[in-house]
């Protein structure tokens, strides 16, 4: 009896709800189980689509060089130096185990140069075929796609990353503080502002090299390059913060000033949602040295934040006001941890249906972009760089419909998903 009470309280707990509502929608359960198969295709492409073997016997030694390969693009090993001018399609084994598809992006298969994949190709046995047709370079459409999923995935995970945690922090500030709650010591206020130029140099622009290098290496690298750029750039700005401490109790510098954050941060939102997205990524790229496909991740997040900031803002005008913000008020907790710890968890929902929508977006931008060849280097391959390989021959149908099928698709689950989360936190609809 315990147990099914327990199960009752649990159901109808929000949660519980939403998640009862979301189920009746078809569509949105549907959409979601295609996003799982597509992060998994994402995730594993390597494992699907690669012309080094799963695992092979070479002269009397066993490789895995899937693994390998995996292991040195996020930078934790790197090749063995003997594999490093093998050919894998032709080699020489001893034993071996393929991936499904014996291809990787780049690979060339000359015997098959803009092989129709209803025709018939010179391929050795079927498991060499290209299923999804080439190029003009004999380079496999299939293993570009699954590769290409790995793209679009990361750039709708990184950019709507950055977006949700930028977009969410400024929000909540301007909702919860308003025009007249943040008051800040004039000797704080200008000493932020004065480090906030040097907390930037210092931690990205000087850096900057150094994280394109390690970009070129691998995506581990720059990871960890961008984390100790982070460090110094809290460092630098924990500096101004630790020097004010002194000054606060001089009357002078001590004296609080009110910030209208609220305004600032809508007026910066109005000023931002003016101004073409499409049209200010491509002139950061024009004037970038090395563009680079995270380059294009961090622009699309650091213009895509504004929806995020408005929902958040909305709802922390509602919440602020209410009786459990009062309480702890009440209680002599400061107005950060309050708003840190229990208005902002309580209005993430929304925040939610932001982002579905907006990894779509996200992926809909990059694609653009590799449409047009821009902020993409030459050996990444992505779902917009394969939809532009069908300007160069109009009878290569292949390119146009399966790149272009899978730009729709994937599109169009995340946009499913975000009206199915719509309907589900909807609290007129709550049964």
């Amino acid at each position: 009896m315990s147990n099914k009470q327990n199960t009752n309280k649990t159901d109808q707990s929000y949660w519980g709800i939403v998640k009862r509502q979301f189920r009746k929608n078809k569509l949105a359960v549907w959409s979601l189980r295609v996003v799982y198969v597509i992060f998994f295709v994402g995730i594993l492409a390597d494992f699907f689509a690669n012309d080094k073997p799963l695992y092979c016997k070479l002269e009397g030694k066993t490789y895995f060089p899937v693994f390998r390969e995996y292991a040195a693009s996020l930078g934790l090993t790197s090749m063995q130096p003997e594999l490093l001018n093998v050919d894998w399609l032709h080699a020489d084994y001893e034993a071996v185990v393929r991936a499904p598809i014996p291809y990787s992006p780049l690979t060339q298969d000359w015997d098959n140069a803009f092989a129709n994949p209803t025709k018939k190709q010179d391929v050795k046995s079927w498991r060499f075929r290209h299923f999804l047709g080439s190029d003009q370079l004999g380079r496999d459409l299939l293993s570009g796609m699954i590769h290409g999923t790995r793209i679009a995935m990361l750039v709708g995970i990184v950019s709507m990353g950055i977006a949700s945690i930028i977009g969410i922090f400024l929000g909540a500030i301007a909702g919860y503080f308003g025009d007249e709650r943040l008051q800040v010591s004039r000797v704080r206020l200008w000493l932020n502002v004065l480090f906030l130029f040097f907390g930037w140099f210092y931690a990205f622009n000087a850096r900057s090299y150094v994280m394109s290098d390690a970009l070129s290496d691998s995506f581990g690298g720059f990871i960890f390059q961008f984390l100790i750029s982070l460090v110094i750039f809290t460092g630098i700005m924990a500096i101004p913060n630790l020097i004010a401490i002194p000054f606060k109790k001089l009357p002078y510098f001590g004296k609080p000033i009110t910030v209208p954050i609220d305004i600032i941060i809508s007026r910066a939102i109005e000023v931002l949602n003016s101004v073409p997205i499409l049209l200010l990524i491509l002139s950061i790229c024009a004037v970038v040295k090395k563009p680079s496909i995270m380059l294009i991740m961090v622009i699309i997040g650091f213009t895509s934040w504004t929806g995020i900031a408005k929902y958040i803002r909305a709802e922390l005008l509602k919440v602020r006001n209410l009786e459990y913000i009062e309480a702890a008020q009440s209680l002599g907790f400061s107005e950060w941890r309050i708003m840190l710890r229990h208005a902002i968890p309580n209005s993430l929902t929304s925040v939610l249906i932001t982002i579905a929508f907006g990894v779509a977006t996200a992926i809909l931008t990059e694609s653009s972009l590799s449409f047009l060849g821009i902020g993409v280097q030459a050996d990444v391959v992505t779902w917009g760089k394969l939809l532009n390989e069908a300007r160069a021959d109009v009878s290569g149908w292949w390119f146009a419909v399966f790149p272009g099928l899978a730009i729709f698709i994937t599109v169009t689950v995340f946009n499913l998903l975000g009206e199915g989360l719509t309907d589900a936190m909807d609290p007129r609809l709550k049964q």
